[in-house]
């Protein structure tokens, strides 16, 4: 039987903690939690892991780079328009889903990996590229209404075809909006 590489291994290891994290929590998990669910050792899991930090920031960071690349793409490519740049902020929000679910669902995550300072930022970002730098105060609801909206649909709906759910979410963002 040929021997597993180290990064299937990490991958492995990785998929199985977002599954106790999604149905435990991250603060009730152990690595030993982790260990048990994959038949290991917890020893085997430090080679890969020097704590449940280390494992959670390695879970996290693809969703930070991903978020702080569109922020700077969009920025870049500005003025991009409104239901174009929803749509990709969907696209973006989807392949995410779990893990935002898993931050939703176990605050303490927020505040412990500061993604909740990260999203306020990335959110901030894409509303100055939707409404500009000084909108209206009824502007300002509508785009927060839009965004917040449009990322609930993409995370937490998950019984609707995504092809459906985008165009439905992406719709009723850019109406919220209250353009012609």
């Amino acid at each position: 039987m040929p021997r597993q590489r180290t990064g299937d291994t990490r991958a492995r290891i990785q998929r199985v903690a977002i599954e106790l994290f999604s149905e435990q929590g991250v603060q009730q998990t152990s690595l030993r939690d982790i260990a048990d669910r994959l038949g290991v050792t917890k020893p085997a899991l430090y080679y890969h892991f020097a704590s449940r930090e280390d494992l959670l920031n390695s879970l996290v960071q693809p969703l930070v780079e991903d978020f702080e690349a569109y922020a700077a793409e969009q920025q870049a490519a500005a003025p991009v328009e409104a239901r174009e740049l929803l749509g990709s902020y969907f696209d973006l929000a989807y392949r995410h889903r779990t893990l935002i679910q898993l931050a939703i669902r176990d605050l303490a995550v927020l505040h412990e990996l500061k993604l909740a300072d990260r999203f306020i930022q990335w959110r901030g970002q894409l509303a100055d590229l939707l409404i500009g730098p000084a909108p209206a105060f009824a502007d300002q609801v509508r785009c927060m209404v839009a965004i917040g909206g449009l990322s609930d649909c993409a995370v937490m709906i998950d019984h609707v075809p995504v092809d459906e759910l985008r165009s439905a979410a992406v719709d009723a963002a850019y109406d919220s909006l209250g353009r012609p």
